[in-house]
């Protein structure tokens, strides 16, 4: 991304608040088979002035087949990013089958803690950058202008990263921190995220996050990490709502891409 572009989208962020503090609420696991939902999610946070999000695009979500092919669903992207939205790269199948000789950490990770979608949590580099390069490309010559990466349940191995950076990802997020790929430089940054996957993990979701809200209310940036299935859940939805609520005027909405332009124009990068 040359300077201007990565200054380009800072009088969004400028003029949205006088809040100091900033919110990025990002919608997950976005496709074809669930754009219904998604559209109600973004238009829901909308109406709750969260008027920009980043939306986390698979290109073939499991295998269902590439997102660029489905002209309604790219038409769709297309007038969200011409709002303000930013769409990120979303690892590219969000599925990571089971391998042979696994560790028992790797078996927890990748089969009880994310049920198999840890796409990219130990990608060989030349298999990681092939399948972001292809996803940008396949993004581009759609129309979209994708500027970050962010792997599936954000496991993100140290070969992946450099894919993504040597693929033109200008950042990547995990679970605790946002890495500008450019600088290298990571901002701490806990994300709230649920837990859908039954109802002792629900319950223990809304009480996790009721906490970690009121510990992390602090931090300059505000991470608000939404998944299409979590609008099927009333007691999920209803906190984020109230989550949402209770920042409106305290934080300004804004995307990753955005959010980093301001921190390198910050720093005279």
């Amino acid at each position: 991304m040359s300077s201007l572009a990565a200054t380009q989208f800072l009088p969004v962020v400028a003029t949205a608040s006088a809040a100091k503090n900033f919110l990025v609420a990002s919608v997950h696991d976005i496709a074809p088979s669930n754009q219904m939902v998604a559209d109600k999610i973004i238009s829901e946070l909308a109406r709750r002035r969260v008027r920009v999000c980043s939306l986390l695009v698979v290109p073939d979500y499991h295998h269902q087949g590439p997102a660029t092919k489905d002209r309604q669903f790219i038409s769709w992207l297309r007038d969200l990013e011409a709002d303000g939205h930013e769409i990120v790269i979303h690892g590219y199948f969000h599925e990571r089958l089971r391998r042979p000789r696994e560790t028992l950490r790797d078996k927890f990770v990748t089969q009880l803690y994310t049920q198999g979608e840890g796409e990219f949590y130990d990608l060989r580099y030349d298999e990681a950058f092939r399948r972001i390069k292809t996803a940008r490309d396949e993004f581009r010559a759609v129309g979209l202008k994708p500027h970050g990466f962010v792997a599936p349940a954000w496991l993100l191995g140290p070969e992946g990263e450099c894919a993504a950076r040597d693929a033109e990802m200008e950042y990547t997020t995990r679970l605790r921190t946002v890495r500008d790929l450019r600088s290298g430089e990571d901002f701490a940054a806990r994300a709230l995220v649920y837990s859908i996957r039954n109802n002792w993990r629900r319950t223990v979701s809304l009480a996790w996050n009721r906490a970690l809200v009121r510990f992390l209310k602090g931090n300059p940036l505000l991470r608000l990490s939404v998944h299409p299935l979590d609008y099927s859940y009333p007691a999920i939805w209803q906190q984020i709502v109230d989550f949402i609520g209770r920042m409106d005027g305290l934080r300004t909405a804004t995307t990753y891409r955005d959010w980093i332009a301001e921190q390198r124009s910050s720093r005279g990068l």
